[in-house]
Order: structure tokens, then C-alpha cells, then sequence
């Protein structure tokens, strides 16, 4: 384990994420204060002092000390000057750039995106686009700002200014988006820490839920009947474990209360391959309904199995085809990099076999296992797991993209990923999903429904509210009502 003592409270996340992105395989342990002699360290578990003597005298500049402290001395010590009348943000760039120089030095290792700690690395190129900037400039910026790489850069620039072309049309001041939340799963991954409960525990439920659903529906589209719809996106957990009955229900109710006039683009997230039928897509096409999602993940049925997909690679390969022969022209597939086991052969095994299927859009997601994963959670049963990602992985993805003939139209981050890479949506032309930039850009309000399901009202580029539903599927159908007053409170109080 990793101590870092630091005594101003307000640069936790950041200092926290910088240092488990150099010790990705290491507990990083914030304290609240520091000692001035600290534990003794190794130089694979160094204790950190970050220490803020920051002068409150706008007169007198201040400084921020740090110590790697391994063995019996320190190891480095070094200070950065902060002069006098820095703002907040720019304390917290000063420090991110001294502290990842240190790290650097201490380690021996460069990270891809510097010393970015946050999850929208495109947000920055997307801000200064709307500022007049050029490329070059931006790309300039942002490795003397935050020693990101050549790649790096260049890729966030690149997708930001699609993303703006992808966005051109949309109406962000009166426009808004809506997501549905279905937490269903045929079973649970071993990665997996979203909102999703095993459908054989709650299968006497499921109608109660979309008893609760419906009413959150109704009450919310009223609320948002002044504004214009432009994407849904129906997510989970895996919408598609609904009888097709129920997704009749679902999708009925959803043409029923809100208003599909300026829609761009409908996604239903069919996920699992082994919850896909012939008689819930023909639910979706009778709907109107072209882009879908069919993910899965890998396409090696040892690394399947071994993570709890609980289905198989023909499995896959037969919801795909029977999409694309009933109408299906717009779908997406994920697939994960760093999973347990497996190493280049095994990702270009996937990504040639996905080739062969020809999807519309691929979405390349680097594994971030979150605490709440069973990976995590019993970390010593699976400790024998290689997880690896490297540059030459994400390259060769990139790669097979190109030769299927789609580009990278939007890219976010995560904590705890393997590699401190990224994720990475990728697109044949006309074909890139609009909802996934919306929520990561974060220029648009999204309505969100469902248990668990977090509600963004952008009021402004600076001030944007969260409203969350209850995570517990029995909570949410029975505080139904407290989750629509929530909305109601935040809309108009």
C-alpha cells in the first residue's frame, strides 16, 4: 500500500488518481494529515508528503513541497513556487504537473494521457474549439499543460472536432435526451459494477418495475413537454432480458408520452447475446427501432467463460447475423481490452473475427475494475489474473477500425484502467451514436429513468445539476413517487 500525506483536502481526487495511475496494482491510501518523519517505504510501496504552504499574503508567493520517502530517507524532495494571486485551478495544474514530474523521475515511466486525472479528456480541445482556437494550438496546450502524448493529443483533438460536426444540428439550449434503465442481467460479470441485478432473482418483479417505470414515464414527459427529444437510449443492466411483452409495454409508453418529432437516433442496448430472440428484435424493428447494440466483449470462449458472459461465441455470431436479416442496419458492439488472460493474440483473435461480422460501430473499452466488481471484491481468489493493455493493443484495434472502414467519434476515461488508457468509440460514416457523445461532453440535459439512473440538467456550460434514482430495485418501486418529486424539485425550484 501507497500512504500519501496531504494536507489540503480539496486536491484529494486528483492527487489519488495521479498516483494509482503509476501504481495501478497498489491500494493508494489518502491521509488527512502527514507526519514529518513518515513510515518507512520500499521503493514498489514509497510513501508521499504533499505538503501546501500557500501564502494567504497576496503579496508573498507560496509553494508546495513534496517528499517521496523510501527506506530510511528520503528519496526525492523537491518544491514548486506558486505565485502570489493563483487561482484555485491553476494551484491544482501546478501541482498536478510537479507531482507527476516526481513520479515520473521516481518510476521511470511516462503515461499516455500525463497527468489527466479526469474521465472527459476531450472536453478540453472541445472548450477551446468554441474559443477559435487551432489545432495546433490546442494540441501545443495540452501537452505543456498536462504532458499528454503525441497519440494521445493528436486523437483527442481529432475526435473532438467530429464530435462538434456529429453535434453540429442538435439543440442543447432546448433540447434534451432521455435515457431508460432496465437492471436486469441473465448473470453477473466478474468485472461488472453497474446497477444490474441476476434476472432469475427478480423475474416475479419485472412487471412491477415497469409498473414504476411507466409512472416515472408518464409524470417526467409532461414535465419536459416544452422540450425538444433528440436521442434516447434504452440501457442497463440488459434491456433485452425483457419478455417481449414487455418491451411492447416499455416501447408503447415511451411513443405514447413523449413527443418523437425531432429524434435523431433511438438505441436499444440488446447486449447479451444469449438474451436476444427473434421475437424481442421483431419488437424492436416493428418500433422503428435500427440501432442496437450486441456486445460481446471477447470473442475467445475460454476468457467468456471465465469472466461469467455465460454464453458463446456462436452465440454472438447468430444474434448478429439474425439482426442484420431482419432490417438491423445501425449496430454497435463492445468489446474489452485487459481482461483476464489475455494479451494481444487473443484481442486481434476478437478483432478479426468481429471484421468478418462487419458492425456498423465497435466501441473499444479499456478494463476498469471497479471496487464494487467481484474481481475486486475477492481480489485474492483471482490474484493468479494477468490484466494487461499496453500502446501496441489499443494501435492494433485502432488498426482493424481503420481497414473496417470506421473513424473514432468520441473517447472517454475511467479510474482504475488498465494500462491508463481510454475507451474509444469508433464508426462507419453516419453511423456514430449521438447519445454517447452527449453524455460525455456533457452540452446537453439527459432525463434518466429508472432504478439507478442519474438525471444531468445542464443549465449552463459552468452549472450542471445531478438528480439519482434509488440503485435497489425494491426502493425504487416503492419510493417511485420521492424519485419523480426529486425531478420535479430540481426542474422548477
Amino acid at each position: 500500500m501507497i500512504t500519501v500525506g496531504l494536507n489540503e483536502k480539496s486536491f484529494e481526487y486528483d492527487v489519488h488518481s495521479l498516483v494509482k495511475a503509476f501504481y495501478p496494482e497498489q491500494d493508494v491510501h489518502i491521509a488527512d494529515t502527514y507526519e514529518e518523519t513518515p513510515e518507512e517505504g520500499t521503493r514498489e510501496s514509497p510513501t508521499l508528503v504533499i505538503s501546501f504552504v500557500l501564502q494567504k499574503d497576496s503579496g508573498k508567493d507560496g509553494e508546495i513541497m513534496i517528499r517521496i520517502f523510501s527506506g530510511k530517507e528520503d528519496e526525492l524532495r523537491q518544491t514548486a513556487e506558486v505565485p502570489s494571486g493563483t487561482g484555485r485551478k491553476e494551484v491544482k495544474n501546478i501541482l498536478k504537473r510537479f507531482l507527476y514530474r516526481m513520479l515520473s523521475a521516481y518510476t521511470g515511466k511516462e503515461l499516455p494521457w500525463g497527468n489527466l486525472t479526469g474521465i472527459r479528456p476531450t472536453k478540453i480541445p472541445m472548450a477551446l474549439l468554441e474559443k477559435g482556437w487551432k489545432n495546433s494550438e490546442i494540441a501545443a496546450y495540452m501537452r505543456d499543460t498536462y504532458y499528454t502524448s503525441k497519440e494521445k493529443t493528436a486523437l483527442a483533438v481529432m475526435i473532438a472536432n467530429r464530435e462538434r460536426h456529429i453535434l453540429k444540428d442538435i439543440n442543447f439550449k432546448n433540447g434534451y435526451s432521455l435515457y431508460v434503465g432496465i437492471p436486469f442481467c441473465p448473470s453477473i460479470c466478474l468485472y461488472c459494477s453497474f446497477s444490474s441485478s441476476p434476472l432469475h432473482l427478480w423475474k416475479d418483479k419485472v412487471d412491477a418495475y415497469l409498473d414504476a417505470l411507466c409512472r416515472e414515464i408518464d409524470e417526467t414527459s409532461e414535465m419536459f413537454a416544452q422540450k425538444e427529444l433528440n436521442t434516447v437510449y434504452i440501457g442497463g443492466g440488459t434491456p433485452t432480458t425483457l419478455e417481449p411483452y414487455q418491451m411492447e409495454r416499455l416501447l408503447t409508453r415511451l411513443e405514447e408520452r413523449f413527443c418523437f418529432d425531432r429524434l435523431k437516433e433511438f438505441t436499444v442496448e440488446a447486449g447479451r447475446p444469449d438474451s436476444i430472440t427473434r421475437e424481442k428484435l421483431e419488437v424492436l424493428r416493428a418500433h422503428g427501432i435500427s440501432r442496437i447494440s450486441i456486445n460481446p466483449q471477447t470473442m475467445n470462449q475460454k476468457t467468456l467463460d471465465l469472466i461469467g458472459r455465460r454464453h458463446t461465441v456462436e452465440e454472438t455470431v447468430k444474434a448478429f447475423e439474425l439482426a442484420r436479416e431482419l432490417g438491423f442496419d445501425n449496430i454497435n458492439m463492445d468489446l474489452i481490452v485487459g481482461l483476464p488472460g489475455e494479451d494481444k493474440n487473443e484481442v486481434e483473435h476478437t478483432m478479426k473475427e468481429l471484421a468478418k461480422l462487419d458492425p456498423d460501430s465497435v466501441t473499444v473499452h479499456s478494463l476498469a475494475v471497479k471496487r464494487t466488481a467481484r474481481l475486486r471484491l475477492f481480489k485474492e481468489e483471482h490474484r493468479e489474473m494477468t490484466m494487461i493493455n499496453n500502446a501496441r493493443i489499443m494501435d492494433m484495434t485502432a488498426a482493424y477500425a481503420q481497414e473496417s472502414g470506421m473513424y473514432p467519434y468520441y473517447l472517454y476515461r475511467q479510474k482504475n484502467m488498465a494500462g491508463n488508457f481510454e475507451n474509444v468509440g469508433y464508426a462507419k460514416e453516419g453511423k456514430a451514436g449521438i447519445y454517447n457523445i452527449l453524455i460525455m461532453e456533457e452540452v446537453q440535459s439527459i432525463l434518466a429513468l429508472g432504478a439507478g439512473a442519474s438525471t444531468k440538467l445542464v443549465w449552463a456550460k459552468d452549472r450542471i445539476e445531478r438528480v439519482e434514482n434509488v440503485k435497489d430495485i425494491k426502493n425504487y418501486i416503492e419510493r417511485i413517487d420521492e424519485m419523480i418529486e426529486r425531478k420535479r424539485a430540481a426542474l422548477y425550484e
